[in-house]
Parts: structure tokens; C-alpha cells; sequence
């Protein structure tokens, strides 16, 4: 058993930790990029994903307009215990809108209902919700009352309308970021690892994976879109 507690503020340390951790176990199901750990750059992107979602929470911690909000799934037993979350924004001149960043659950406590009492609670408060994931991901939305609305690289987004909000969400620009001494330091410290040719390869698998997850939502949009006007 769980129970949903929704935050505004930034988490308590010891929840923020095991957040954390788990934005970096499970990298491959949460990030765009979507890299297995077979890649070396894998370890970067749980850098930098990781350093993106300390952001996001450190964040909270202020009164500006679209600040991140965070529900977080607890072990009924063990409330110090996090068994998964849902990160998202709201809009800032849109009440009604908000945007899912990242949500999680802890493998072993999966298919028990605790993602989607997260979604549900989240669209309780914000109705017009949306969300971009890569397509084979796409069933497990739909099924919580999204709609796929189209294609944003290597995702699809969708949403609970039949249109996006014109709002706009505070996002993180990760730009800074993978220009840092730090990113810069793991990525000479992989390649001294790996050798040149190796991160080269895995720069290569990276980008090739992207376009192939950029031609499956181009496929699925297209194929929902045509079914739509069937109906």
C-alpha cells in the first residue's frame, strides 16, 4: 500500500536522495534520450538529468509563477520510504494547464496502480495536462485519458485536450549545463576510459537512436492523425 502526498516546497533531504537515485536508476525509462547503459555516454546524461531534476526541486523553493510541483508516492508502512513521484510544472498563465517533466516508480512496486494515482491526482488539479514521452510509451498514457496531439523530436506529446495550453512553463535550459567544468570533467574521464573511438561509436548510437525514436512518433502521430479522420 502507498499513500500520495503533493509538495510545492522542496522535499525533505532524506526523500530528495532517494528521488534522486532514482532519476539515475532509472535513466533509460525517464529521459528522452532513452540510452541504454551498454552506451558509455550513458553515465553523462545521468549527470546531467540527474543535475536538471536537483534544479527543478531546488526550485520550489521560492514564490515565482510556475515553480515546479512534486507528488510523491510513500510506503503506508514506511512513509520515509519513496516509492515513486511525479515532477511536473504548471503553467504560468494558465491555471488549468501543467506540464509532466518526469515520473517514476520503483520497479518492484510497479503495476500496482501508484503511477497512475500520481497522474490522477495531478490532472485533478490541473485538468489540461501534458506530457511528451517516446512512442512505445504512448499505450500507457492514452490509457490514463491522454491523446496524442504531436511529434517533438524524439517524443510524442500529448494531452488530456484535443489542444496544447498557450501558456508557457518555466523549463530547465540544459545548455548550461552540458557546457560545465563538471560535464566537461566526466566526459574526458570517459574518454580516457573508453578511448576516442568508443565515445565516438556512442555519440553515433545516440544520434541514431534519436532519429529512429523521432521516426516513431512521426509514425505514430501520422497513423493517429489518419485514424481521427476516418472517424
Amino acid at each position: 500500500m502507498f499513500t500520495l502526498t503533493h509538495l510545492d516546497t522542496p522535499p525533505p533531504e532524506a526523500l530528495k536522495s532517494q528521488l534522486l537515485q532514482m532519476v539515475v536508476d532509472y535513466l533509460g525509462d525517464i529521459s528522452p534520450v532513452s540510452l541504454t547503459p551498454s552506451n558509455p555516454l550513458y553515465q553523462l546524461y545521468q549527470y546531467v538529468v540527474g543535475f536538471e531534476v536537483h534544479r527543478y526541486l531546488d526550485s520550489m523553493d521560492g514564490a515565482q509563477a510556475g515553480k515546479p510541483e512534486l507528488i510523491m508516492a510513500l510506503d503506508a508502512d514506511d512513509p520515509a520510504t519513496l516509492l515513486g513521484f511525479a515532477l511536473y510544472l504548471p503553467y504560468m498563465d494558465d491555471p488549468e494547464a501543467c506540464a509532466l517533466v518526469y515520473l517514476a516508480v520503483l520497479a518492484e512496486h510497479r503495476r500496482q496502480g501508484i503511477g497512475r494515482a500520481m497522474v490522477d491526482t495531478m490532472v485533478t488539479r490541473y485538468p489540461h495536462a501534458e506530457v511528451a514521452c517516446v512512442a512505445g510509451k504512448v499505450p500507457y498514457f492514452e490509457a490514463l485519458g491522454f491523446m496524442p496531439l504531436a511529434a517533438r523530436g524524439p517524443q510524442v506529446v500529448l494531452n488530456t485536450r484535443n489542444q496544447a495550453s498557450p501558456g508557457v512553463v518555466a523549463v530547465q535550459d540544459l545548455a548550461p549545463i552540458f557546457q560545465s567544468k563538471e560535464v566537461r570533467q566526466i566526459h574526458s574521464y570517459l574518454m580516457k576510459q573508453h578511448g576516442e573511438k568508443a565515445m565516438s561509436d556512442a555519440e553515433k548510437q545516440r544520434d541514431r537512436l534519436l532519429d529512429q525514436l523521432a521516426e516513431q512518433a512521426n509514425h505514430l502521430i501520422e497513423t493517429f492523425t489518419s485514424a481521427r479522420r476516418l472517424h
